[in-house]
């Protein structure tokens, strides 16, 4: 089983001719609502790479993410979202909130460029819940997956996956340069993936068996657009 650690938005996609100025009116030429989310992507391609092996034995695949109250009408669409193979059994969900993570994206047509906002005021997992759900989950898994939001309390997930679960492998998603306590989570995990704010200036990998580090250049070419 592989299992997910990261929140859940909901993205309202506004399409427009070109990035407004500020202060100033644009209509847009479209609009779409859908469930987004660092892992929860990761989980929906999992989902559609695996379905197609051919194989007898599908990957269990579970997310574990903070939601708004279960019979609040966000949480409904989230779960409805997912496919049937996403175990949505492990969410924590927070009485007295209505409103789910949401992310809203301005995306150019001109230029390709997506500008995102987000909003979250959801409360943030504790210690208490991750432990609750990792014994549950723990012994029938195999691989965790943390989006590195709050890189503190990650790093003490992932610290006590260690102690209890040492067989299982560990990856964290790492987006924001700059933000304090990274560096100590990637070199907590087994696999980092960085974003492209990382990856800009090039691409590198490191093979800690035998300390071998190679780093390569970033490509560019005339008349780049960015490919949704």
């Amino acid at each position: 089983m592989l299992v997910a650690i990261g929140a859940c938005y909901l993205d309202t996609i506004l399409t427009t001719p070109y990035y407004p100025g500020e202060d100033e009116k644009l209509r847009a030429t479209n609009v779409t609502r859908r469930r987004g989310g660092n892992c929860p992507n990761t989980l929906e391609v999992l989902q559609q790479l695996t379905s197609h092996e051919s194989t007898d034995e599908e990957l269990p695949l579970a997310l574990i993410t903070i939601l708004p109250a279960k019979s609040s009408i966000a949480s409904q669409q989230i779960r409805s979202a997912f496919g049937s193979r996403v175990n949505l059994d492990h969410c924590i969900y927070r009485d007295g909130f209505e409103e789910p993570a949401s992310c809203y994206i301005i995306k150019s047509q001109s230029t390709g460029s997506r500008t995102i906002v987000n909003y979250n005021d959801l409360p943030e997992m504790s210690m208490e819940e991750f432990t609750r759900t990792a014994n549950e989950l723990g012994p029938k898994a195999t691989w965790f997956h943390f989006e590195g939001r709050t890189p503190e309390m990650t790093l003490q997930f992932i610290r006590y996956l260690r102690k209890q679960f040492p067989s299982i492998q560990v990856s964290v998603e790492i987006e924001k340069p700059g933000r304090p306590g990274l560096q100590e989570l990637a070199e907590e995990a087994d696999v980092v993936f960085y974003a492209k704010t990382w990856a800009q200036d090039g691409a590198s990998a490191l093979e800690p068996g035998t300390g071998h580090f190679e780093h390569v250049a970033a490509y560019t070419t005339e008349n780049f657009q960015v490919v949704e």
